[in-house]
């Protein structure tokens, strides 16, 4: 039985008892999804956003970087929608104990990864691996529901991120989705249409997550290869599904939550670019200081530059130039020096 959805992105729809006020999410992205980089993504309109994944049994044990860096929520995040935490982990005892921990916390969701295809991660039995163990893995939502639920009275949604299998053609992750809401107790699926094996190549298998919106009951948030509006728009229209989770295609492209939910057209000028970058360093520096932060941003600077709209000499060598920088300053200062011939050429 499939649950009614609207076919508008701007609609509200309720996750178990929460009210999210959109259907445009941020997806959980591993060693990316801080506190600001949530806001961000809500600052232009995402309606909820998941943090990177946190380790279960790093949060059981009190590890101090994991609870007060990993698990840190800052108020204007809070201020601007619901937040929930992804946890991985194969131990449902220790799940059961890091979701009455973030319970503890001004979370509204938990979200557990079962999706994860690094092999680091699918070789301690969490993530992807969990596909091919479907009663460990009903045991660690359940444990995750009941944890939360003892430590907030009535608990908080919790839902479940997943693959449709392990390999190509393999749709466990189709049957496990039902079990994990009938058995597990979960509020709803976050679904990606691709086997673990290929990572994020190949065409996600769309026709899959209609299947999986029209038989299962509970709402299904589907996610993968959504990169630009107009595809956003048809897939969402054309599965059903209750919500799309943004992940890749988001990266250093806020603008793209802009579209989708405030109808903005055209691409961010090269100034709104700069300034956006500018406003992610800030925030890195307040949440890891100025020398982590320098070294933290070396992932982010390319996203920005790609969208610069320079020719490829010129973007090659600023991006080469950024990374090189041995200092936060040193970095700041080649950025200042390339918005110069940006403003000359506006």
């Amino acid at each position: 039985m499939s649950t009614t959805v609207s076919n508008s992105l701007i609609d509200p729809w309720m996750l178990g008892s929460l009210r999210v006020p959109n259907r445009v999410l941020l997806a959980p992205l591993a060693g990316i999804g801080n506190w600001f980089v949530r806001l961000q993504a809500k600052r232009y309109g995402a309606g909820m956003a998941v943090s990177e994944m946190v380790s279960s049994h790093a949060i059981h044990h009190g590890n101090e970087k994991t609870c007060n860096e990993m698990l840190r929520i800052d108020p204007a995040e809070r201020e601007q929608g619901p937040v929930s935490i992804q946890l991985f982990g194969e131990d449902p005892a220790i799940m059961r104990s890091a979701a009455a921990h973030v319970a503890t916390l001004e979370v509204d969701a938990i979200d557990i990864n079962m999706g994860c295809p690094v092999p680091k991660v699918q070789k301690t039995g969490a993530g992807a691996a969990l596909l091919g163990d479907p009663d460990c893995a009903v045991a660690v939502a359940r444990a995750a529901v009941e944890g939360a639920a003892e430590s907030r009275a009535g608990g908080i949604p919790v839902t479940v991120k997943l693959r449709s299998g392990l390999r190509a053609g393999d749709e466990s992750g189709f049957a496990l989705a039902h079990r994990l809401v009938e058995e597990g107790g979960v509020a709803a699926i976050a679904f990606h249409p691709r086997s673990a094996a290929v990572h994020h190549k190949g065409t996600p298998d769309y026709a899959l997550a209609s299947r999986l919106v029209a038989s299962l009951p509970a709402p299904v948030i589907l996610t993968g290869g959504l990169a630009d509006a107009e595809h956003v728009r048809t897939v969402f229209a054309e599965t059903g599904a209750s919500a799309v989770m943004l992940a890749r295609g988001a990266l250093g492209n806020p603008w793209l939550f802009a579209e989708l939910v405030h109808g903005r057209e055209g691409d961010p000028s090269p100034a709104e670019v700069m300034d956006e970058l500018d406003w992610t360093i800030d925030r890195a520096v307040e949440h890891l200081g100025e020398e982590r932060a320098g070294r933290y941003l070396r992932k982010f600077y390319p996203w920005y530059v790609a969208r610069l709209q320079l020719d490829s000499a010129a973007a090659r060598q600023l991006q080469g130039s950024l990374q090189l920088a041995l200092t936060l300053g040193e970095a700041r200062a080649i950025l200042d020096s390339a918005q110069r011939p940006l403003a000359v050429s506006r």
